[in-house]
């Protein structure tokens, strides 16, 4: 069935999520109907050519605003953001952009009474004090990380716009995401992406945290169903909107490794913690996603085994061709 027409804007798209992201909409929804954003990262060859591309700041409002009038915006995909690790590091930027980039998203899809927002979340709104295995729906949200501050901001902001204007946000709280296509940008998850490429480069890699660390992960191609199929569920059906859990996989640091052994057996892997360990301590290990499968039918296609050969034959096909 041919899906209606959007003329959707995706920002952040120059990022992990973002870059792939807008390619899959611009394939539902035709290259012209999707308007890719970024903020300084010039766009790849794929993304500059399938579309139209434009260089926005989202914490000025009217850059946002230009763009949305220039091309009859009905739908934002919002996924600039300042991610954990860089968040450590520089705490007021992240609130600058997470934050009131945000707000500016909100308030110009309000006044231009837009169909559909899309800002995703993730498991870093969960802290110390979450039970960590099988995380909750509803539960307490109490991050000890910026990024994780203005995640739990933002969760309450966007259900407060549904609320208060009748916009319709939704979001997802994503795991750690895994992508064989486009390099991690400054998150906590960042290693298991990471051992990938080393894995096929160098055979060794050395691991920022503990060997025993279990982190709920996805592969790129349920993070986008995830988003694309919580975007076109029936309003009428959700009873949550800006704070889904969503899940794929558990696995710890080692038995990643030991995964990548099978098909590379002198891999070698080493484990070195830094400042992000705690970061990975606070968050949850596994997570219990039962209201998305309820609500909007939330089901994932990969696990460990079968995202590890998809992505060492991506990749190692790439590294055979000099573009890794």
């Amino acid at each position: 069935m041919a899906k209606e027409t959007k003329k959707i804007l995706v920002t952040g798209a120059v990022g992990q999520i973002g870059s792939e992201l807008t390619l899959a909409l611009r394939e539902r929804y035709g290259g012209d109907n999707v308007v890719a954003a970024g903020h300084r990262t010039q766009p790849g060859e794929a993304l500059r050519d399938s579309g139209p591309f434009e260089f926005i700041d989202v914490r000025r409002r009217e850059t946002v605003e230009e763009v949305v009038k220039r091309y009859n915006i009905d739908t934002i995909y919002h996924l600039a953001a300042i991610l954990s690790a860089v968040g450590e590091e520089k705490p007021l930027l992240a609130w600058d952009v997470n934050m009131n980039g945000l707000y500016n998203i909100l308030e110009v899809a309000r006044q231009h009474e837009m169909v559909r927002v899309f800002c995703p979340s993730s498991i870093a709104v969960f802290g110390p004090q979450t039970p960590r295995h099988n995380t909750p729906q509803e539960t307490i949200l109490c991050p000890t990380t910026m990024y994780g501050v203005t995640k739990v901001a933002g969760e309450l902001l966007c259900n407060y716009y549904v609320r208060r204007f009748g916009l319709d946000v939704r979001g997802l709280r994503y795991p750690g995401i895994i992508s064989a296509e486009t390099p991690p940008g400054g998150g906590t998850t960042d290693y298991a992406v990471e051992i990938y490429y080393e894995a096929i480069r160098h055979r060794r890699y050395t691991c920022f945290v503990r060997q025993d660390t279990v982190l709920p992960m996805m592969y790129m191609p349920d993070c986008l169903k995830a988003a694309m199929d919580l975007m076109e569920a029936d309003f009428a059906q959700l009873r949550h909107h800006a704070d889904y859990n969503v899940a794929a996989m558990s696995f710890s640091a080692g038995e990643l490794a030991a995964e990548i052994q099978k098909h590379i057996p002198d891999f070698v892997c080493e484990y070195r913690p830094d400042f992000r360990q705690a970061i990975a301590d606070s968050w949850p290990r596994s997570i219990d996603d039962s209201a998305a499968r309820q609500e909007w039918g939330w089901q994932p296609a990969y696990d460990l085994a079968a995202m590890t050969v998809d992505m060492l034959e991506k990749l190692g096909r790439r590294h055979a061709e000099g573009r890794l």
